[in-house]
């Protein structure tokens, strides 16, 4: 407790941890992101949820019934580094999944790095099973956390133990563990590919042997001849009646009704269907748990992190919609998956002795077929036919532009071809600006912000334009920021149609849940507005240690004490 107190005041903390006086600190920081949980989920269903997950959370923790992303696109790698360093994207650079580099003239993925290969070959990501289109962006299959500009919560809590904090980041994506692990841990994700876990050379030159060991038993297979099945009786949903409807997706046979079967394990599309259902999450929890034990993390008097990202939600998301059957499904097994590592983690480190926190990288929409069933406006936008609009032709004839304006669209972001850039007769301003007043015409876009505008601070300060702000990175954000209309968006990525899509401003994607529990804390519930910076901030007040470099929120009170 001393040396808590001590280093406390060594790094010129000036909130003290609630228990500070009465505790020490917690073996281990437990950081749950859940892929597309936005806010309303957990208690759209609560009279049907176990004792032991979601409920353990929202009655014996700290909740935050109103938490927000205040950045403009709300897409994974964004809000888990958001969450992971307390930075806007404008500071951590993570501004999209994708963005177009114009260095090397290709589009870039997010964590790729052609540096550090995989220690898996052939762990790569096949086109042919990845239900996740970004990732074809990707011209290398090296993965690492390079292009995060600051430091995150796991990396101030290594440099403040001299390294004897032990962090790791576990997640079927890879985007999802390598930004919570942060520079310094070390990042597992489920290759689809090869159905196992793996990390790259930036992190280790081999595999520790439980790693290996749990590979060799080929988990993904343990699901070869079984189905998705309805956790309940279907009369007890609330969308018990709406198992088949039009707008969801049939991803290669999976089908659009329960059950949902996963086949022989043979097919390609195998382990894809595995991560648009609970068992992706169960994958994520058994690989976990090895992590917790083996790495013996929780053991010792140093606190130690491990960050646990379920992505399934996401998936059904974007498949199904989350107004759906097998999204109210998908939520009550995560709510099993989840007391289930909460019963694992009481079991080997105490729940006492370990500070929860769960948020979610973004929200999501529901689908515009079903906002259009109760008479809600919604639809779908299509960026890729923009250059082909009369009014771009106009505006090319009037700069004298005669091959593409537009390189890409990259969401949220329209990129101006190279050449147009580079065109010193042409007037960037100008061009940027006739632009924006074309794109404002078109059908479900709502907002378009030139980077001109945004970089001289030019642009309205309204809350809508201040989302938009801590987005812009100027070496990485595209030409023209461009946000649709409420309830309208693109469902077509590569070739690949989906029912929804997150990544706007609104409310729907921007709210979350946060709830911090177990060591100790006294449950509350809180309705003031926070922000998933405050995380961060909070984790690192907690502790006594210092924030990580670009954070900007503030430490929760009811977390660390007044």
């Amino acid at each position: 407790m001393l040396r808590r107190l001590l280093r406390a005041v060594a790094v010129g903390a000036l909130v003290l941890p609630a228990t500070a006086l009465s505790a020490e600190p917690p073996k281990l920081i437990l950081q749950i992101t859940v892929d597309q949980l936005r806010g309303d989920l957990p208690t759209r269903y609560y009279d049907r949820l176990g004792d032991g997950g979601f409920r353990y959370l929202w009655e014996r923790g700290v909740v935050y019934r109103n938490a927000h992303h205040a950045h403009a696109n709300t897409e994974t790698i964004v809000g888990h580094t958001t969450l992971a360093t307390g930075a806007y994207p404008s500071g951590h650079g993570m501004v999209g999944n994708l963005w177009f580099d114009r260095e090397s003239g290709f589009t870039t993925y997010n964590v790729e790095d052609a540096a550090y290969p995989l220690l898996t070959k052939g762990a790569d990501v096949d086109e042919d099973t990845e239900i996740d289109p970004t990732q074809r962006a990707a011209r290398s299959e090296g993965r690492s956390p390079a292009a995060i500009l600051v430091s995150t919560f796991s990396d101030e809590l290594r440099s403040s133990t001299n390294g004897e904090a032990k962090v790791v980041g576990v997640s079927v994506k890879d985007r999802g563990a390598i930004s919570m692990a942060g520079h310094s841990g070390t990042a597992y994700w489920f290759s689809k590919a090869s159905g196992e876990f793996v990390t790259s050379k930036y992190y280790l030159d081999e595999y520790p042997g439980w790693v290996t060991k749990f590979n060799e038993a080929r988990p993904a297979q343990a699901f070869a001849n079984t189905r998705w099945t309805l956790l309940h009786d279907r009369d007890s949903y609330l969308f018990g009646d709406s198992d088949d409807r039009e707008w969801e997706t049939d991803v290669a046979g999976f089908g659009r009704t329960f059950p949902h079967a996963f086949g022989d394990g043979t097919s390609r599309y195998f382990t894809t269907w595995l991560t648009l259902s609970p068992a992706g999450d169960r994958l994520v929890l058994d690989f976990a748990k090895e992590a917790l034990v083996n790495e013996q993390l929780g053991s010792d008097e140093v606190t130690d992190y491990l960050s646990v990202s379920f992505s399934s939600t996401d998936y059904v998301g974007h498949v199904f919609g989350p107004s759906s059957l097998e999204g109210e499904d998908n939520i009550l097994q995560l709510d099993r998956t989840l007391a289930d590592l909460f019963a694992f983690v009481d079991e080997h480190v105490g729940l006492d002795n370990t500070l929860i926190v769960l948020s979610a990288d973004h929200g999501g929409p529901d689908t515009p077929g079903y906002l259009n069933s109760l008479g809600i406006p919604a639809g779908y936008v299509e960026p890729e036919s923009w250059d082909k609009e009369a009014a771009i032709t106009r505006i090319k004839e009037r700069f004298g532009i005669k091959d593409e304006l537009i390189a890409t669209y990259s969401h949220p972001y329209l990129y101006f071809s190279t050449d147009v850039k580079n065109n010193r007769k042409i007037d960037q301003q100008a061009l940027e600006a006739a632009v924006v007043e074309e794109l404002m015409k078109f059908p479900g876009v709502s907002l378009a912000v030139s980077s001109t505008a945004l970089r001289k601070g030019n642009a309205a300060d309204t809350p809508l334009m201040r989302a938009v702000k801590h987005n812009f990175h100027a070496k990485r954000s595209g030409d023209v920021f461009i946000v649709f209309e409420p309830n309208w968006f693109i469902n077509d990525f590569e070739g690949l149609i989906v029912a929804s899509t997150h990544g706007s401003p609104w409310n729907y994607d921007t709210f979350v849940p946060i709830v911090f529990a177990g060591a100790g804390l006294e449950p509350s519930v809180i309705d003031r507005r926070v922000l998933t910076v405050d995380i961060a901030a909070t984790l690192a007040a907690y502790l006594g240690i210092k924030a990580p470099s670009g954070a900007v929120g503030n430490p929760l009170r009811e977390v660390v004490g007044n």
